[in-house]
């Protein structure tokens, strides 16, 4: 990220999380499934500036004006999940686009099972326009970062190993947290996607997360839990200019 808190990059918020990303150790560290849950450690909750208001183009974010979201399996449908609004670290709740029917939208839900989608009401959020998008590639081991679907730039990355790989698929920025804890770096992305073989980690769902890295030799290398690393300069840079809803497509 260029500096997170210039003028149109990034404000903050407080918040109290438990930073549960499943990325963060080598797997030799992964502890047993516990019942119990850790105590919560503080983070510093920040939240991209907001974007203009849109009627749904082509890459675009959607974000709760309500209190909870219902998402349906079909227009007029039947109701399949219920979001809060905010979620749980304090971020506001945000879905990415596919589509756009009438006063519906056909969105990427933040939940398992990995790419699921939905139908929420318009009504129910304000649509923001989206200029940025990722690409990871686990066997490159980089991420690329796109305007317009133009590369911008591609850092080192490291990703999940043979035994706890990064999920594969179409996913988005679901929050921009500043952890307190170590391991994660001065930025950490939640992603709304969940490792496919960790169902519980640290006290939390298993949620992958993009995050900086305490370990810099592991930048480059199969070497976390399903978590994306970089740089802590690199997590820095993205963190000022990427909104929640980015797109990331992992590959």
């Amino acid at each position: 990220m260029r500096s997170p808190f210039t003028a149109g990059s990034a404000l903050l918020a407080t918040g109290v999380l438990v930073v549960a990303l499943v990325g963060c150790g080598t797997p030799e560290a992964v502890p047993a499934p516990r019942a119990t849950t850790p105590t919560p450690t503080p983070v510093v909750v920040v939240t991209p500036a907001p974007t203009a208001t849109v009627a749904a183009p082509t890459s675009s974010v959607a974000e709760a004006s309500v209190p909870v979201v219902t998402a349906y399996d079909a227009p007029d449908g039947a109701a399949a999940f219920e979001f809060g609004n905010p979620i749980d670290s304090g971020a506001p709740l945000t879905f990415y686009v596919e589509e756009k029917q009438g006063e519906w939208l056909h969105v990427r839900l933040p939940t398992r099972p990995n790419g699921s989608t939905g139908w929420i009401r318009s009504s129910d959020v304000h649509v923001k326009a989206l200029s940025y998008s990722l690409l990871v590639s686990t066997a490159g081991h980089t991420v690329t970062l796109l305007k317009d679907d133009e590369v911008v730039d591609t850092f080192p990355a490291a990703v999940g190993t043979g035994d706890t790989p990064t999920p594969l698929g179409e996913f988005y920025l679901t929050e921009l947290l500043a952890p307190t804890n170590d391991g994660y770096g001065p930025f950490a992305y939640g992603i709304s996607a969940f490792s496919e073989v960790l169902n519980e980690f640290g006290g939390g769902p298993g949620q992958i997360g993009m995050h900086g890295t305490d370990d810099a030799a592991s930048i480059g290398q199969s070497a976390s839990h399903g978590c994306i690393r970089l740089s802590n300069e690199d997590i820095t840079m993205l963190a000022g200019m990427l909104p929640l809803g980015t797109p990331i497509t992992i590959e």
